[in-house]
């Protein structure tokens, strides 16, 4: 991936997915499964786990280090908004720009910064999201900037799946 060339990816989020997470995680709060716990404490319907959300920063830093997990060495994400989950099968996605912002084959140590937009229907729920990642020294500009894969245990119906 060229400095500066954008990777795109879109990640659907149902409520199938936060009650795995919930179950992954052990994080039973109503706020993440309950229209009606969510409603209770003023909130504008049920939400993603926050770790779920910065664990799709992680992910993109994933697919742009060329899908191997051990290069990404650092992620960071502000959380800037919460991500509603509506109960119906589409459910949400959230989509995310990846821009490598230093030389595609890394700085001194190897890694490059990657900095991550993170949107829902066009509004931020992210900032200063991104990390850093190890690039071979020998690594192009290979794999165009739109590609994306997913898991094929959970294909998309559209866009990316976590």
């Amino acid at each position: 991936m060229a400095a500066g060339a954008p990777r795109e990816a879109q990640y659907r989020l149902t409520r199938q997915h936060l009650v795995r997470y919930a179950g992954a995680s052990g994080d039973f709060n109503p706020i993440h499964t309950s229209d009606r716990a969510a409603a209770a404490r003023g909130l504008p319907g049920v939400l993603a786990h926050g770790m779920l959300t910065m664990a799709l920063v992680g992910r993109m830093l994933t697919d742009t280090a060329g899908g191997d997990p051990a290069a990404v060495t650092e992620v960071t994400a502000r959380f800037s908004g919460p991500v509603v989950v509506p109960d119906t099968d589409e459910g949400v996605v959230v989509s995310m720009t990846a821009t490598l912002a230093g030389p595609a084959g890394g700085g001194a140590d190897g890694t490059a910064a990657v900095t991550v937009a993170a949107t829902v229907d066009e509004v931020p729920v992210l900032t200063r999201a991104g990390g850093r990642i190890r690039v071979p020294a020998d690594a192009a500009a290979d794999a165009p900037a739109d590609a994306v894969s997913h898991n094929d245990a959970n294909p998309p119906a559209a866009g990316r799946t976590p």
